[in-house]
């Protein structure tokens, strides 16, 4: 019999009742450190004070409206978020995979409203991931998690990552925009190089394409700048944010310019519970904390602190471990063909650390943006035993 929630995860058989900060505990009394943070979505971590008082507070106010009516909560946190970046407007929905559609949408909308409907195909990258609606797949190029779905949408044009003489080769009369993540996440843990991004930005403008950034994993202070691309001194057109941006509330947006926002009038789109007070209320007490002076510094000393201990520990296991790449609070450790990064996730567990798997071989590290240094010792030092055990067991398999 299938089960009543349907399988469609390979799930770990852990199940966690409460968590506190970088904390997870199990119902049976098992404590993690949470380096996976619910794929880089619980930005401040488990049970953070000022996040938990506000959702609570909202909820016993109002939660749902929908759009019919005004959302002060909704346009406090536009207000904040376009004075904190490159944006004039902004929409709100509820996840990462619906402000990807909402961007293209954007973009080829803005083609259109100026005269060149035949203008709606992105360049996108090889090893990227964009969500899991039937367009985002599309946009991914995953052939794995295309398979039994039909025909992709059509529009979508994928060419290696990191290579200015593919995309210019790609570009044609059709060409709409460009759509990139700045630190490729389930593709790898693969960050463009900043020379890349700019020389992107300067394409855009000789072509007269939009700039399409998906900062759904790299944004909202997870690179140690509010947003990734700020790394690169570049500004995009149009820019999609998720996982982070609500502390683990479900909610995502749609940043974008002037030119481009001005032509999603009424009725062009819309959403039933994007932006609604509660999202919005989770919001802005992610913005509270993030924008606070010295917290931003405060990740990008702790991301350097880690990124230090792990380029140890690859140095100290040089069997196993083949590089340390990413950015900030988003990193990974990508394993020799010899072992899997699979069984290390698991190790891992075994261990008492949370991490994701990523593409390429890669293990995701992801956790809170609000851990300390000792944090970021203890994750190494777990790391450090999960290879002693995968080796171990490795060792022993041989022997036998």
């Amino acid at each position: 019999m299938i089960p009543a929630l349907m399988p469609t995860y390979n799930r770990a058989d852990l199940a966690f009742e409460r968590g506190e900060g970088a904390r997870l505990w199990t119902s049976d009394g098992r404590r993690f450190l949470d380096f996976g943070a619910g794929i880089a979505t619980t930005s401040l971590g488990h049970g953070h004070p000022h996040l938990v008082k506000t959702i609570a507070e909202q909820a016993a106010k109002v939660m749902h409206v929908s759009n019919l009516y005004r959302v002060p909560q909704a346009e406090e946190l536009a207000a904040r978020h376009v004075a904190a970046s490159f944006a004039d407007s902004v929409f709100f929905c509820n996840s990462g995979a619906e402000a990807n559609e909402g961007m293209v949408k954007a973009v080829r909308k803005y083609h259109a409203e100026n005269g060149n409907p035949e203008r709606f195909h992105m360049i996108c990258f090889e090893g990227a991931f964009h969500g899991r609606t039937l367009a985002m797949l599309s946009a991914t190029g995953n052939e794995k998690y295309l398979a039994g779905f039909g025909p992709p949408v059509q529009g979508f044009e994928h060419v290696p990552w990191d290579n200015m003489n593919a995309v210019r080769a790609a570009i044609n009369e059709r060409t709409a925009g460009i759509m990139i993540e700045p630190i490729q996440g389930e593709g790898g843990v693969r960050p463009a190089s900043l020379r890349f991004l700019k020389e992107l930005r300067a394409v855009c403008d000789e072509y007269g394409l939009l700039l399409a950034l998906d900062e759904v994993q790299t944004g909202m202070g997870r690179s140690g700048k509010l947003w990734a691309h700020q790394w690169a001194g570049i500004e995009p057109d149009v820019m999609s944010s998720a996982k982070g941006i609500g502390g683990g509330f479900p909610l995502g947006a749609i940043l974008a310019k002037e030119k481009v926002a001005k032509h999603l009038k009424p009725g062009t789109h819309g959403t039933t519970y994007g932006g609604n007070p509660l999202a919005c209320a989770a919001g802005l007490a992610v913005m509270d904390v993030v924008m606070a002076p010295g917290f931003l510094d405060q990740v990008d000393r702790v991301a350097r602190h880690l990124w230090k201990g792990l380029v140890g520990l690859a140095a100290k296991h040089p069997a196993v471990v083949e590089e340390v790449r990413g950015a900030g609070l988003l990193v990974g450790i990508k394993l020799k063909p010899e072992f899997n990064n699979g069984d290390m996730q698991a190790a891992a567990v075994a261990e008492g650390l949370l991490t994701v798997a990523a593409g390429m071989n890669v293990l995701r590290l992801a956790p809170p943006l609000i851990i300390t240094e000792a944090e970021a010792d203890e994750a190494v030092a777990l790391l450090d035993r999960t290879i002693a055990r995968m080796t171990g067991a490795s060792a022993q398999a041989a022997a036998q």
